[in-house]
């Protein structure tokens, strides 16, 4: 982890895991300002909701970001769900702006630089971000779960398409108003 006090025009990403979740702010597109994973034994949405609405608290983030959690092709558990929904819900009820995008914008925007699945979007972010060179975990495989780490690189990915995704929306209002 990085800063512990809340800045100016913070963009929180969250990745929800079968254990808890993995969270990174941005200040930008190219800040990196904080980043960790929660993890819960027992009592897995209770103990996640309250680590997430300390994390509130303590960044005052302006924009909330999460990748699609439900809906067609999306494998996630109800109880994952659950946790995703009642998260939406509280930074809605603070007055944080909420975007959730879908895992294809996640790969269509890491394609470009051979990013295939999360580990090549998690290689991508390492050369982008170096800082988070030593939480790579190792490649997954198929019989083994995911590492609680990846949801750091998952969270960070989405914050990006964000700022992606936003800058995109910008330029067209931009190209529409001449």
């Amino acid at each position: 982890m990085t800063a512990l006090t809340p800045c100016s025009s913070i963009v929180l990403g969250v990745h929800a895991t079968s254990h808890g979740f993995g969270w990174v702010a941005f200040e930008g597109p190219f800040s990196l300002h904080d980043w960790g994973t929660s993890r819960a034994r027992d009592n897995k949405n209770d103990m996640s909701m309250r680590r997430f609405e300390k994390l509130l608290e303590r960044l005052q983030p302006d924009t909330f970001v999460l990748e699609a959690f439900e809906g067609v092709g999306v494998r996630r558990s109800q109880r994952v769900v659950r946790l995703c929904r009642s998260m939406i819900a509280t930074a809605a009820v603070q007055g944080i702006d909420v975007a959730v995008y879908r895992r294809g914008d996640v790969q269509a925007a890491f394609a470009h630089l051979g990013a295939v699945d999360r580990h090549g979007t998690a290689q991508a972010l390492v050369r982008l971000f170096d800082v988070l060179r030593p939480l790579l975990p190792p490649r997954r495989r198929a019989w083994e779960m995911a590492n609680d780490r990846m949801g750091i690189f998952n969270a960070a990915a989405v914050v990006l398409v964000h700022f992606q995704l936003d800058a995109q929306a910008l330029l067209d209002s931009l190209d529409a108003s001449d």
